[in-house]
């Protein structure tokens, strides 16, 4: 395989056998790029093991060393060693921070949030996609707490951002739950650097409920009390009015924290399983991960996998045929696309409900992914919150990715039982998998066909 920053035009992977064996995947974006924040601020050294390194979390670690954070990656970046910002000794620049983000949501968001408690001046911007991104409900949130200001320069409330603040005054916030959960957790990773206790309430429905439980227990992790409860009834449920409270006048501590494997690229490997009839197992993940993406494997199960599930492991083996289902797959949106493509080969429609949220990621992950799978000769038909797949006689195909990382992934692995489908722009994986095909090829025991 070409290495990463060589990649060729297109991929081909080549039927053949059931794949089967085990693999471990990279750190979790999520976790590494929440992790890097909560060390960011927490004064003293903090080491993170089992890190990844890719696209986003290289835009955060370098947007980090600009404001002055201390980082120091070893062992090709699994390993990092941060030197926390220490607000006493600490002062914002007296210039514009410029600081480039790519088309890394987590970033953006997540900065946004932080750098406006922190207090300074700063402009984030990153690719044509990124200035395409809304982030305008965050900035809403913002307003009433900052001691100055934080507005979107693009249309549409989009970015660049550009934040002029002294820090946050206020103590009480709202935001919207229904575009991104990113917007909630930058609220909650930033209310420790503002000092003092936070109360944030979640106006409507909350999406992708399992990433905001992993930022509330890493922000317990890095030593600040953070609680969830109902007004009503004091308990924490989807579609409910939620109210999150943070105690954080201490602020965040260092600490060595490891790095689980990243759950929604172990979806592939799952997939593949499922796909070919084989039998693949996933180290370093297991039921009771904090990433809600494990999940995934109870569709596989529904659709008829059969699924093991250890304390160090988890197992898929594929079934002769597999069912079509209908989901709600809002807490697991990041495997959307994992599942439609194992749909494109059961034996009945699969619906996917809950995820309207998905046309505001990296691409539109409804209607972009809807336009790839009809090239394959599927069935798809695109409903207000999500997709059903009617399962047909599929063809070769050229597939776009739109720049897309998970389009990339997902989309090849179609590869595994049609021939002749290349999938566009396979360095696009960099952004969260850099070796995604090396290692699906090690998998699988033969080689892809990479063509310019």
């Amino acid at each position: 395989m070409p290495e990463t920053e060589s990649f060729p035009a297109t991929v081909e992977v080549v039927p053949g056998e059931p794949v089967r064996g085990t693999i471990r995947p990279p750190g979790s974006k999520s976790l590494t790029n929440r992790a890097l924040l909560c060390a960011a601020f927490a004064p003293g050294r903090s080491h993170l093991s089992g890190a990844l390194r890719s696209d986003d979390t290289e835009v955060m670690i370098a947007a980090l060393r600009e404001i002055g954070v201390g980082i120091h990656e070893s062992g090709s970046g699994r390993s990092i060693e941060v030197t926390g910002l220490n607000r006493s000794h600490w002062a914002p620049s007296e210039h514009r921070v410029e600081l480039f983000v790519g088309n890394s949501g987590t970033t953006i968001r997540f900065l946004t949030a932080t750098l406006s408690a922190l207090g300074g001046r700063y402009r984030l911007s990153g690719v044509p996609r990124m200035h395409q991104r809304p982030i305008g409900d965050l900035v809403t949130a913002l307003r009433p707490v900052c001691e100055g200001t934080v507005v979107c320069e693009g249309d549409g409330g989009c970015p660049p951002i550009r934040i002029d603040t002294r820090g946050w005054e206020g103590t009480s916030l709202r935001v919207a739950g229904n575009v991104s959960s990113q917007y909630l957790s930058g609220l909650m990773m930033a209310a420790p650097i503002a000092g003092g206790s936070i109360r944030i309430e979640v106006v409507g429905e909350l999406v992708s409920r399992p990433y905001v439980e992993m930022t509330a227990q890493i922000i317990r992790d890095f030593g600040v009390e953070c609680t969830w409860d109902l007004e009503s009834s004091g308990e924490l449920a989807d579609g409910e009015q939620a109210v999150c409270r943070i105690a954080g006048q201490g602020g965040y501590q260092a600490r060595d924290y490891e790095i689980e494997p990243d759950a929604s690229a172990a979806s592939y490997f799952w997939a593949a399983a499922a796909i070919t009839g084989g039998e693949v197992a996933v180290t370093g993940l297991s039921a009771k991960a904090m990433q809600g993406d494990v999940r995934f494997v109870d569709c596989l199960e529904r659709m008829g996998c059969e699924v093991q599930r250890f304390s160090d492991r988890i197992s898929v083996s594929g079934p002769e045929i597999l069912r079509g289902i209908d989901v709600d797959m809002n807490a697991i949106s990041d495997t959307v696309q994992t599942l439609s493509v194992v749909a494109l080969f059961a034996s009945g429609p699969t619906v996917i409900r809950g995820v309207a949220h998905n046309r505001f990621k990296e691409t539109d992950r409804i209607g972009d992914l809807a336009k790839e799978l009809r090239k394959l000769g599927a069935g798809i038909e695109e409903t207000e919150d999500g997709l059903i797949i009617h399962p047909r006689e599929l063809m070769p195909a050229t597939l776009k990715t739109y720049d897309d990382h998970r389009m990339a992934m997902s989309l090849a692995l179609v590869g595994l039982r049609i021939p002749g489908v290349r999938v566009q722009n396979p360095a696009c994986t960099a952004k969260t998998y850099p070796h995604f095909f090396a290692d699906l090829e090690s998998l699988m025991g033969r080689a892809h066909r990479w063509r310019n």
